[in-house]
């Protein structure tokens, strides 16, 4: 007789535990265990229990492959139960590890395998290679694409967020708190009888009664600095949306700024022309030395949101206007906007507007560009460049990568929730009628911008380094944004070179891997709809392209969702900063505003309102908040163990970093702060 010691675990979130019968078989290389009913200790209903148990079998099994573990069909409690991990001690004395983190349902049976992190061709076994297979299969059967819409990425075909798979769900204690706070925004918005007021604010401290609104001091800051020039520009910088402002050498002819217009507003001696001088190769003396030169100017521009059919209330169409807006680092290091256009075909109704124009003229135009630039946030730099990106990612790794794979271990905590969240999303906050459609761009707009959006997308653009460097901002002063992305981006790589190049020494290893070649290439169809003009890749050839590539899908599953989600509650939930919906036209001729039209401009109270009780939602940290670098326990090899905890200390330095330069800022920028990272897009 040979004795197999089994120790399993069950997971140490809420109702994890079961009381159901499970059975257990083991496979090995000289054969199979008989179906086992698990006895001695048991599992019982608890979180985090450690089970012990012991398989007998007439013979050994040989070298260990797999285990089959199987959920009680006829037990009479319809309970789940979420298995983290198992570890099997043969009669050899050598402990072999099964990763599972799956939950099961009465009669659900999973396979697991056991060992080392395998790619397809490292499977000389026929057993392993069918298995291997036929989780595949599955996999592609459960998880099965769907067309959003035409030019849009694919997203999951299933509708309910709770016909889900439990696997990719939220978790019990996550759901419950979720739903709670639901209830209490919505019940907080009927008490104060503002959920359906549609009467304007009467003056801005009224904004303030608001209860979510005192749920963050940065916000109440906000509320201090908003109408400030340095404030409005500090924005483009470290504010929710820090991705489009980019440095300006030649002006546009559809923004025909002058040196009259912006001399007031430069620094004495100097002109736009010098100012807008960047340093080139070409620009050197002939001793070799630099040419003085400033690159001192810089633009936001919204071309993006030009022509979107917008909200209609009361008949007419609201305000949306695809503002240009040109900015000025003046000699003492600070930011300061000194030129704005609302349309982008210049006009005499589309003046540009000065800072020395009236104080409601310049008001005003300030306040139509936080409009467009909040929505292009929300729609595209929150959804689709963070959501419905990374849930193409998690819907190709489960599709192309077993459980076993490398890549898979590693990226799966960076998918976590991603799917729910999404769905749940559809169900409730964007479409006809949903929580969105309160915004000026409609229903029927957010499609064609999404689309337009996604046509423009590069790779590039979600790989810090390259998109700093193509903006030419990598050495504006307090681009606190900027020093976060390249560090935490460097970081990364570093642990995500570790890893690849531990399972992938060669450029061979890769090209050969033929799960991976058809990971990617669901990607760049399903995600990026086969654009080569995006610079995504549909195949990738060697070591250091899919260091790369992986680094970009952690980098923008975890730090970049967290840099537009994070700080919506600090800066856009005081109204003025982060409005939806404008009711006014912008001022087409100079010097008839009042200061009683920006109240008037606002969005009304109900509007106002549900977008902050959104915010509040959709910011705060939950109960089973997973933070960057937190692994569960996939893999079993000691050299990628001690990667893992290399990778952690690391987080842990510039956290400590971090922490320690924001205590000497007005305002702090945590949204990169690995501590306050998650590290999946969950919510």
């Amino acid at each position: 007789m040979a004795e197999y010691t089994l120790t399993l675990t069950t997971g140490d979130m809420l109702d994890a535990g079961t009381f159901s019968n499970v059975f257990v078989s083991l496979v090995g290389t000289e054969g199979q265990s008989n179906r086992t009913q698990l006895t001695s200790t048991g599992l019982g209903n608890e979180t985090g229990k450690v089970g012990r148990f012991s398989v007998t079998t007439a013979f050994t099994l040989g070298f260990l492959l797999l285990l089959q573990v199987e959920k009680d069909p006829f037990h009479e409690l319809e309970d789940e139960w979420f298995c983290s991990t198992a570890v099997v001690r043969t009669p050899e004395d050598d402990d072999v590890f099964f990763p599972c983190y799956n939950w099961l349902s009465s009669g659900e049976i999973v396979v697991l395998r056991g060992g080392r992190a395998t790619k397809a061709y490292e499977d000389y076994l026929p057993l392993l290679e069918e298995q291997r297979k036929k989780e595949l299969v599955q996999q592609k059967l459960t998880y099965k694409w769907d067309e959003y819409a035409e030019g849009m990425a694919f997203i999951l075909n299933i509708k309910d967020p709770n016909s889900l798979p439990a696997e990719v769900r939220y978790s019990y204690s996550k759901a419950r708190e979720f739903a709670y706070r639901v209830k209490f925004a919505r019940d907080e918005l009927l008490e104060t009888g503002l959920l359906n007021n549609v009467s304007l604010w009467e003056d801005f401290e009224s904004m303030k009664n608001v209860s979510w609104f005192t749920k963050s001091t940065v916000a109440e800051l906000v509320s201090q600095l908003w109408k400030k020039d340095d404030f409005f520009a500090y924005q483009f910088l470290n504010g929710v949306n820090p991705f489009l402002i980019r440095r300006y050498s030649k002006l546009q002819s559809n923004f025909p700024v002058t040196e009259e217009m912006v001399k007031p507003f430069l620094a004495n001696g100097t002109t736009l022309a010098k100012e807008m001088e960047v340093l080139s190769p070409n620009n050197r003396h002939e001793n070799g030395s630099w040419v003085k030169q400033n690159g001192n100017i810089f633009i936001v521009d919204y071309k993006l949101m030009e022509g979107l059919p917008t909200t209609v209330l009361d008949g007419k169409r609201v305000p949306l206007t695809p503002a240009l807006c040109l900015l000025y680092m003046s000699p003492e290091k600070k930011l300061l906007p000194i030129a704005i256009q609302l349309g982008q075909q210049p006009s005499k109704d589309n003046p540009i507007f000065l800072p020395n124009d009236s104080e409601a003229d310049w008001l005003l135009a300030k306040l139509h560009v936080r409009h467009v630039d909040t929505l292009q946030c929300y729609l595209v730099e929150h959804l689709q460049n963070t959501h419905l990106i990374a849930e193409v990612f998690a819907m190709a790794t489960l599709r192309n990568l077993p459980m076993v794979h490398p890549l898979h271990k590693l990226l799966m905590p960076h998918h976590r929730g991603t799917l729910y969240v999404n769905t749940l999303a559809r169900t409730y906050l964007y479409g006809p009628g949903r929580t969105f459609d309160i915004t000026s761009i409609s229903a029927e707009a957010q499609l064609p911008l999404l689309r337009k959006a996604l046509s423009q997308l590069t790779y590039t653009s979600l790989c810090p380094p390259d998109d700093i460097a193509a903006r030419g901002l990598e050495s504006i002063p307090n681009y606190y944004y900027r020093d976060d992305a390249l560090r935490m981006w460097n970081v990364i790589h570093s642990f995500v070179k570790a890893v690849v190049t531990y399972y992938y020494p060669l450029d061979i290893d890769v090209s050969a891997d033929l799960e991976l070649q058809e990971w990617v290439n669901e990607i760049f169809n399903y995600a990026f709809l086969g654009n080569a003009a995006s610079g995504f890749p549909s195949t990738i050839e060697n070591v250091e392209g899919l260091i790369k590539y992986v680094t970009m899908m952690i980098f923008t599953t975890s730090e970049r969702h967290t840099s537009v989600n994070m700080g919506q509650i600090d800066y856009q939930n005081w109204i003025p900063n982060g409005p939806v919906l404008l009711h006014l036209e912008p001022p087409t001729i100079k010097g008839n505003a009042t200061m009683d039209d920006i109240l008037l401009t606002l969005p009304n109270k109900s509007t106002g309102s549900r977008t902050m009780s959104v915010i509040w939602l959709l910011s705060e940290k939950y109960d089973d908040f997973v933070p960057l670098g937190q692994y569960p326990q996939r893999f079993s090899e000691p050299a990628v163990l001690r990667m893992i905890e290399d990778f952690q200390a690391e987080l842990s330095t510039i956290s400590d970093a971090i922490d320690k330069r924001n205590e000497e800022l007005q305002l702090p920028y945590p949204y990169l702060n690995p501590r306050h990272t998650e590290n999946s897009v969950t919510i």
